[in-house]
Parts: structure tokens; sequence; C-alpha cells
């Protein structure tokens, strides 16, 4: 996920647990990478993060969540492919399923699908069209303009799971219009 620095600021639904320092260690562990994957573009490699420091990040992110919201939530929506490490991870840890929001052709029919604009161009999420509703948390790695999350919310919405909110390492809050629902965060940049 990526950010362009000339989209302009709006303010989000976000938790107050999030850290906005920059001397937070994952800071230290993040590469901005310029004019990727097209100029005028910032991007966040969080990959890093993966290899060194994916414990204190699980336990970063569960700590954003307020006290009693897994008690609410069935499974974990999670947004391909970041998305997916994350949501694995912390399933694992609490004993929740996952629901996949896959790019197409991944997951085999029924799927429901959506289209939608990156800030660099434009993408498809889909998932199984056939699944009983749940509480769900949507889970991915950055929130930067919003489009991918969104469309998760939306094709969950249609598939009548009820969303709980959004779980994102890092939400680059000055690019998006506020979320449908709560944003929990690490960072915010």
């Amino acid at each position: 996920m990526s950010a362009n620095a000339q989209l302009s600021s709006t303010s989000s639904q976000t938790s107050t647990n999030a850290v906005n320092q920059a001397s937070h260690e994952f800071w230290e562990v993040i590469r901005t990478v310029p004019d990727f994957p097209k100029p005028g573009i910032d991007f966040y490699d969080i990959t890093p993060l993966l290899r060194t420091h994916i414990v204190p990040v699980i336990d970063a992110l569960l700590a954003a969540l307020p006290e009693g919201l897994l008690d609410e939530v069935d499974c974990l929506a999670a947004i391909e492919a970041r998305g997916f490490v994350f949501a694995s991870l912390l399933a694992g840890r609490l004993g929740k399923g996952i629901i996949l929001l896959r790019k197409p052709g991944k997951l085999p029919p029924p799927v429901a699908n959506k289209s939608y604009a990156l800030e660099y161009g434009k993408d498809t999420l889909e998932m199984q069209d056939n699944l009983p509703p749940a509480k769900v948390l949507l889970v991915d790695d950055i929130l930067a303009t919003g489009g991918t999350l969104t469309t998760a919310y939306e094709l969950c919405q249609s598939a009548h799971h009820q969303v709980f909110g959004a779980l994102v390492l890092l939400d680059l809050e000055g690019l998006h219009t506020p979320f449908p629902v709560p944003v929990y965060t690490v960072l915010k940049a």
C-alpha cells in the first residue's frame, strides 16, 4: 500500500491508542520508498517488520483494539495480501476464523466482487458469496486513500456480514475521508 502526498488532508475515525511519534521503534524498520510505484507516491514498506518484529507488531495490533471488541467478533476479514499475514497471526492467537478478500480469480465460485480506484490505478476484490453472515473485523496493513478498505467494507456488507471496525498497522490519515466504522491503528502518519 502506498500514499500520495498530493492528496488533500481529511480526518478519520481512529483509535486513541495509536502512536503518532516518529520515535516509535517500528519507524526504525519501516522503509519509505519515494516515487514507487510511480512518481509522486511514497511507498511505506512494512515488510521488514514481518522479518524482525512480528510478535511486537501483533501485540501492538491487539493493544489498539478497545476492551471487549474481540468478544463481539466472530472472524477476521483479511484483505489481500499483507492483511492475510496479520489476520492469520491474529486469528491463530485468538482462535478466530478468517474470511478472505482476494484479487480476482483466486476464489472458487460463487463470488461477489467490486472494483475500485487506487491512487495509482484500478483493482478488484472478491469474496465468497455463500458464507453465513458473521460479525467481522476488517484487517489490512495500511489505510491510505481508503479505496481497498472501503471496498472490503462494502463487500462484507453486501454479503450480510456485520462489520465492527477495521484494524490496520498504519493509518495515513491525511489521505482519506472518514470511514463508516471505527478504524483501529498502531501508527499514524
